[in-house]
């Protein structure tokens, strides 16, 4: 199965919040033009056929306000209609006003936000008043009709209210989509909020019970991402995928990137979208041979692990991003990783063995119900 197409835009790193273990924040930093947008155009016009999601990310989208909006979703959807584009948005929703929300809902831009749960637990780590601006924010964005899911970063320090979190998601109807909070690149004390690999493992075991206990309830967005990649024995979220030639992401200065989350940093620019290079001209570049180089070594280091085929050593900007580009290990949550697949793995293998097709004709006793499994799970999502 082909990859889907991405293209991430990031239209500034800056970001009115200051959470205390993000990876960007910075304040008065450039946004994009429209130019860059019409460039973006230019560059996809003749660079593949395949239909293109486009994600507005950053730093805080929003920051570039409503006329850029305006002038670019329009240039995109139309400009580029030979690619059926889609598009997304990853914002805290701080700067949501219904001028910008009715743009939103004129192209269908799915949001995606971040709460850590309640507010005390969210506004600790995410810092005061986090949680009632975005929220405001939320219910603008809902009264134009858009759709918004949250993700919840756990830190080492919420990891330990993991099931006040959980309650927070199922009593408000929200879907719940997860993070790790990583060491950060820009801090003094870069592991303060880190998850450690083994609890974020023991983490999404703990959520894979929650998903199972409460099947028609809620979604737990990585958890059905995990049981679909044992399921069908393949990648199918950017974490476990070859994303390399499928994902690119364009900073505010039509820099050209691998990922969103090496946007600003110089290393890692493959191109420009003003130059409209080819993916013969990308390749070139040292960040896309790097790529290349990470592919190989997972394919080694990899190589006995009954889990490569949908992991894939995890996300490459995880690996090499904290090493300065030196290529040294997969992905540290590797341990969590290989705990929750084993577990899968397990309880599937158990769930087909102890099939009652497996037990016809060995015990005259009636059937009891069982409790929800994994193959549940699997047929909730196909149906769905």
């Amino acid at each position: 199965m082909k990859n889907p197409f991405h293209v991430m835009l990031i239209p500034t790193l800056g970001c009115p919040s200051k959470c205390s273990y993000c990876w960007s924040s910075e304040e008065g930093s450039p946004i994009m033009s429209i130019e860059t947008i019409r460039e973006v155009v230019a560059w996809l016009k003749n660079f593949r056929e395949d239909r293109v999601t486009f994600t507005f990310h950053g730093g805080e989208p929003l920051l570039a306000g409503p006329e850029f909006y305006r002038q670019a979703l329009p240039l995109l959807s139309q400009e580029l209609h030979h690619l059926n584009p889609e598009f997304a948005m990853q914002t805290n929703l701080w700067r949501m006003t219904p001028e910008i929300a009715q743009i939103l809902a004129e192209y269908h831009v799915p949001l995606g936000s971040s709460i850590d749960g309640p507010r005390e637990i969210n506004d600790l780590q995410r810092g005061n008043g986090y949680f009632e601006k975005t929220m405001r924010g939320y219910e603008i964005a809902k009264a134009q009709g858009l759709n918004v899911r949250f993700i919840c970063t756990f830190t080492n320090q919420s990891v330990k209210s993991r099931e006040e979190i959980f309650n927070f998601f199922l009593t408000n109807g929200f879907t719940l989509k997860l993070h790790p909070a990583l060491p950060s690149l820009r801090s003094e004390n870069p592991k303060q909020w880190a998850l450690d690999p083994e609890e974020y493992g023991e983490l999404l075991v703990y959520l894979l019970d929650k998903s199972l206990e409460h099947l028609h309830d809620m979604d737990i967005m990585n958890i059905n991402d995990l049981c679909r990649c044992v399921f069908t024995r393949q990648g199918n979220v950017c974490t476990f995928v070859n994303c390399m030639g499928n994902t690119f992401a364009v900073g505010p200065d039509g820099g050209i990137y691998p990922c969103y989350r090496f946007v600003g940093m110089p290393e890692y620019v493959m191109g420009n979208v003003y130059d409209h290079p080819s993916r013969q001209d990308l390749e070139k570049s040292d960040a896309w041979k790097l790529m290349h180089q990470f592919r190989q070594y997972v394919d080694k280091a990899c190589g006995e692990c009954q889990h490569i085929k949908y992991c894939r050593g995890g996300c490459p900007y995880n690996a090499i991003a904290p090493t300065a580009g030196v290529i040294q290990g997969v992905d540290p949550h590797c341990v969590a990783y290989k705990r929750i697949f084993d577990e899968i793995t397990y309880r599937l293998n158990k769930e087909m063995f102890d099939s009652p097709m497996m037990e016809m004709g060995f015990t005259s006793q009636p059937m009891k119900r069982k409790k929800p499994g994994v193959m549940s799970l699997m047929h909730k999502m196909v149906s769905g």
